[in-house]
């Protein structure tokens, strides 16, 4: 099985990041492919950011037909449903995919974000999706996603501390990070909280691997419904 993992920003690193989160999870016999735009922003931080990824997240998805199923590693699910009508294959946004495993591991959870400007986005997935009654609260932590990047920030302090005020202020009994950059906080983050943490890149691989293992694609009736040919390879 071979699992297509983009990161709609340019950050090399942070594919990287991304991609060594995914292969930590996936199931032997699982090749995870990781990959990011060339000529998109350096990191998603609200709508206008997002806009400008789809161009060429799309580009990647029609450049890469032999991979069983694509993973969107942007917490804002950027673009998740352009590119669910371009392919019949499993499309998996990390948001959408560790909103649904927190709503089965607890009766409330709050998500910990990086900026308040990607508050809204999330909120209006939330809502999108079926699942704001189960989200206590979305919350920024002020960490700009390139921190996530740097050694030396302290970016998993404050992370940490809006964790802990979810928990004393909504009363969360699970917490998402809502952010790919944050993959590899998440298993210390679960062990100094003591409730479950989820990472949207884990909980999207293995998703992925139940959907292609159960022999399911995208529906191509509706708003899923594939867009004229012309229209759909007019930028390949």
């Amino acid at each position: 099985m071979r699992l297509l993992v983009i990161n709609p920003n340019s950050t090399a690193s942070m594919t990287e990041k991304i991609g060594a989160a995914a292969r930590a999870v996936a199931s032997p016999g699982t090749e995870i492919v990781a990959v990011n735009p060339m000529d998109s922003p350096v990191s998603i931080e609200g709508y206008y950011d997002e806009a400008l990824c789809v161009p060429g997240l799309l580009q990647i998805i029609r450049d890469t037909p032999e991979a069983d199923a694509v993973i969107i590693a942007c917490f804002d699910d950027t673009g998740l449903d352009a590119a669910r009508c371009l392919t019949d294959r499993p499309v998996i946004g990390i948001g959408e995919a560790a909103y649904h495993f927190a709503g089965m591991l607890s009766n409330k959870f709050s998500v910990v974000t990086t900026l308040a400007r990607s508050v809204p986005a999330l909120e209006h997935n939330l809502h999108k999706y079926g699942l704001s009654a189960r989200c206590a609260r979305v919350r920024s932590s002020e960490v700009a996603v390139l921190e996530l990047e740097h050694k030396g920030s302290d970016a998993r302090r404050r992370i940490s501390a809006e964790i802990g005020r979810a928990v004393a202020e909504d009363r969360a009994e699970a917490i998402v990070l809502g952010c790919a950059g944050m993959a590899d906080l998440a298993a210390s983050l679960a062990t100094e909280h003591g409730l479950p943490v989820l990472d949207g890149v884990a909980c999207a691989v293995r998703l992925a691997e139940a959907m292609v293992g159960l022999g399911l694609r995208t529906s191509r009736l509706g708003g899923y419904a594939p867009p004229p040919k012309a229209k759909a390879f007019a930028a390949a």
